[in-house]
């Protein structure tokens, strides 16, 4: 009886440790197993410096989606970004995206500002205005270089 019991507390015991390590595998990988489906449009831009994979894209300050893919668009040099959004959200086809920094030095992120047209975007479509990511850098070096 007495051994029964201890099997049953260390069987317990690793499993709870196995809920508690997948629960925190999930909250560090940023993985949402029961997130809403998403569905694909992509921009481009000239210069989307500091933008990475996984960046969140906000709607009037909320979470809509996030960036999937970035990759060079070799003939027209532009960036060409993959940008994953959720279904609940109907974006028209007039819709800006930009690029913008949060804080002063913070980390990138894909501002849509929803426009006045009638017609919503599909999956696979592609949001014609876009704002590129501006540099801290070229601003701070044009002010130096030009006030003298």
């Amino acid at each position: 009886m007495k051994k029964t019991t201890l099997e049953i507390t260390v069987g317990a015991f690793l499993l709870a440790g196995f809920i508690s390590f997948s629960w925190l595998a999930v909250k560090m990988g940023d993985i949402n197993p029961f997130a809403s489906e998403t569905y694909p449009v992509t921009a481009r831009f000239t210069s989307i410096s500091g933008l990475k994979e996984g960046t969140t894209i906000e709607l009037a300050g909320v979470v809509v989606g996030k960036v999937g893919q970035i990759e060079l668009d070799a003939e027209e040099y532009e960036a060409v970004v993959h940008l994953n959004i959720d279904k609940t959200v109907e974006l028209t086809d007039d819709s800006i995206a930009s690029i913008r920094t949060s804080g002063i030095i913070g980390d990138k992120f894909i501002k849509l500002t929803q426009g006045g047209s009638e017609i919503f975007l599909e999956a696979g479509d592609e949001i014609d205005e876009t704002e590129s990511s501006i540099s801290m850098e070229e601003l701070v070096s044009k002010y130096i270089f030009d006030s003298e």
